[in-house]
């Protein structure tokens, strides 16, 4: 049986034998039994490489952080998860960049009051939601219509699912929509961050 340690765009964890293609964690989140037992333990949620530097770990260690999984970065995004500054050294560096400039910050401060901003719009999840215009939401941002979670890429859309993107389409004109990509992710890829897309798009 996999464990309930796969992310959807909720932030919510569920198990899921569909393979995800960046891992993350968000602090130690199971007990002994490898139960999970809180949703985190540090404001510092990050999303990393599968692989890196031939390091090898357990998904869950005694005491140690719990290996959480993603369908794509799009999905980290929205479930509150910025990219890792030490595995994904160069899309930390764009993605501070890029947030900084969206959210008028210094991209000179300590990546801690990112963390701490981020934190504050993820108290409210796991149905936090916003409204914009469908128009004018960049590309990797996802909403919510009905019980489907839907992203957009150009002028298109699409239906996601734990094992990828379904029911492609093009983006229907005006009209606003119930975000789920945190406020101060979204003016990040307004600012010229493109979170990356799984390959079923």
């Amino acid at each position: 049986m996999p464990h309930p340690n796969r992310v959807n765009p909720f932030g919510d964890l569920f198990a899921t034998p569909a393979r995800g293609t960046l891992t993350g964690n968000r602090g130690c989140l199971h007990n002994e039994q490898q139960e999970i037992r809180r949703r985190w333990t540090t404001r510092a949620w990050i999303a990393c490489r599968l692989e890196f530097r031939g390091r090898h770990r357990a998904i869950m260690p005694p005491g140690r952080w719990t290996a959480l999984f993603f369908l794509d970065e799009a999905t980290a995004f929205a479930a509150g998860h910025r990219p890792c500054g030490e595995c994904r050294s160069a899309d930390y560096r764009r993605f501070k960049l890029a947030w900084c400039t969206g959210n008028d910050g210094d991209v000179a401060a300590p990546v801690g009051l990112i963390d701490a901003r981020l934190h504050a719009e993820r108290i409210a999840r796991p149905r936090s939601t916003w409204k914009a215009a469908l128009d004018e939401l960049p590309d990797g941002t996802m909403w919510l219509e009905g019980n489907d979670v839907w992203a957009v890429a150009g002028r298109q859309i699409a239906r996601w699912t734990p094992a990828g993107y379904r029911d492609p389409c093009a983006r229907p004109a005006g009209g606003q929509v119930s975000v789920l990509t945190p406020p101060s992710m979204v003016a990040a890829f307004a600012a010229g961050y493109r979170p990356a897309l799984h390959s079923s798009w």
